[in-house]
């Protein structure tokens, strides 16, 4: 560690360490026009990164981004960001070499509270083009299965009775639509960048939906004018801990809220944008009518490999993805999975073959300056599970390809939510439904179907003879032998 270091802030973008790059435009010329809402790593590394490349072009202006958040929790990140001027410090985590810069594209965060009015206030102004969401794939109040829109959950029921005073990021967005509407400010375009297929699409039934619950003519005015294009996202960003703030003091950094990230990045948009947008294929990102398709191939085969490797790694207790990779079973299990059996469900993409793209997330999973928890990957597996795995898991018992590792995987997930490693120790709640989850795992050690019996996660998959004697053959051996065996069985079979 240096024996000194820059604490970040403006002022002090002109005696950046040697060696990282920092904002070569003016910051105080940058006019807002995105609003950000969950404004977490992954944004900061991927879609912000994206813009601060547009501005060293001398592009893209006018289009600086508002943080924003509907959580209490946010607003512990927004007094990190605006203690710093709303800087942060990305570090890239190659095998051949770390490297760090500082962007700047984001230039204030609005106060985050109960009734969101500051956030409404905000995207009620017509500066704001794009209002931008990365709020996980479970926050968008949507069945697991149908994936149709849940207007009984709390939130949402709440929030169809305030539609004035929303708690919901849906909410706070409809009603700074309705004062867009009445003022003639126009609309403004809804952009998910969260890992769900067809998240356009979903963010466009969320907010339609929620808003036909108090106001039907507002429903009918957004859904014709707003656009919610459709979009893969792809770069894989661990947390921030006590690692990474020692990290970026070695590059000489004193930051609140470092972003560690791998040396790759994907941005696939739908160009379908009411009121303009950057250019951001000018800083790499691409523009297609085929998002469907680059989606599938990144949600299936990186997703849901992470899921697949998380869940065996947790209960084996392996701390990282890229330990996962060079666990002896585990790795290996992924390979075959992902070649023999998740590669059948997908088509190539324009530059990239299904069995190429499995290389290329083998090598990024493997990278060993990539230090990603397995906690973190395997966490909120009800929807991941269901968006990742079960989809490639119900075209394949469609079609008659193999199922056996994908069964596995699922008897693997099973024996994680007991709540307990192989070693004894315990595993901490790590899902919105975890108490349903681990009280069905615990009835499936002496019944295994008794998982496959979460309809909200099955639906009718538990009637599928071919994947239920599957999976109830690998969980009785996983309770039987371990995991271990399991995997090993498997990948001799």
């Amino acid at each position: 560690m240096l024996d000194a270091v820059l604490k970040l802030s403006n002022a002090a973008l002109g005696d950046l360490p040697e060696g990282v790059t920092g904002p070569r435009y003016d910051r105080s010329a940058i006019r807002p026009g995105i609003v950000h809402i969950g404004l977490g790593n992954f944004h900061r590394a991927h879609q912000a990164w994206y813009l601060h490349r547009l501005m060293q072009q001398g592009d893209a202006m006018d289009w600086g981004i508002i943080g924003a958040g509907v959580r209490a929790g946010d607003e512990a990140q927004r007094k990190r960001l605006a203690a710093q001027d709303y800087l942060t410090t990305l570090i890239e985590l190659d095998p051949a070499g770390r490297s760090a810069e500082v962007t700047g594209a984001m230039i204030g965060f609005v106060p985050v509270e109960e009734d969101n009015a500051a956030l409404i206030a905000q995207m009620a102004d017509p500066d704001i083009r794009i209002v931008a969401l990365t709020v996980t794939e479970g926050g968008y109040y949507i069945d697991p299965v149908t994936k149709a829109f849940d207007a009984n959950h709390p939130d949402i029921v709440y929030d169809a009775a305030h539609p004035d005073a929303p708690r919901s990021a849906f909410g706070a967005m409809i009603a700074a639509l309705r004062l867009r509407r009445d003022a003639g400010a126009g609309p403004f375009t809804g952009q998910s960048c969260d890992n769900l297929q067809g998240n356009g699409a979903i963010l466009r039934q969320t907010v339609v939906s929620l808003a036909r619950l108090s106001d039907p003519d507002l429903a009918d005015w957004i859904d014709a004018n707003c656009t919610f294009p459709d979009a893969m996202v792809d770069c894989i960003v661990p947390a921030t801990g006590s690692k990474e703030l020692e990290l970026v003091q070695s590059f000489g950094i004193q930051d609140a809220a470092p972003v560690t990230h791998e040396n790759f990045r994907q941005w696939v948009i739908e160009d379908n944008f009411c009121a303009g947008r950057p250019d951001w294929d000018k800083a790499g990102a691409t523009f297609t009518d085929n998002v469907h398709g680059f989606e599938a191939v990144k949600l299936r085969l990186l997703n849901g490999g992470h899921q697949l490797i998380a869940d065996a790694g947790e209960v084996l207790s392996v701390e990282f993805i890229a330990d996962c990779m060079a666990h002896p079973l585990i790795g290996e299990y992924f390979r075959k999975v992902a070649k023999s059996e998740v590669a059948l469900q997908v088509q190539p993409v324009p530059g990239m073959a299904p069995l190429e793209y499995v290389d290329l997330v083998d090598r990024r999973f493997s990278n060993p300056e990539i230090i990603d928890t397995v906690r973190r990957v395997a966490f909120d597996g009800s929807s991941r599970q269901t968006g990742f795995v079960l989809p490639t898991l119900r075209d394949a018992l469609a079609k008659g390809t193999p199922v056996e590792g994908l069964a596995l995987s699922q008897a693997i997930w099973a024996r994680m939510c007991e709540g307990t490693r192989q070693d004894g120790s315990s595993i901490a709640p790590n899902d919105p439904i975890w108490d349903s989850l681990n009280a069905a795992a615990n009835a499936a050690k002496e019944s295994p179907e008794a998982w496959l019996h979460q309809r909200d996660l099955y639906g009718d998959l538990s009637g599928n003879a071919v994947f239920r004697d599957s999976f109830v053959r690998w969980l009785t051996l996983i309770w039987d032998q371990g995991v271990e065996v399991a995997l090993k069985t498997y990948l001799e079979g």
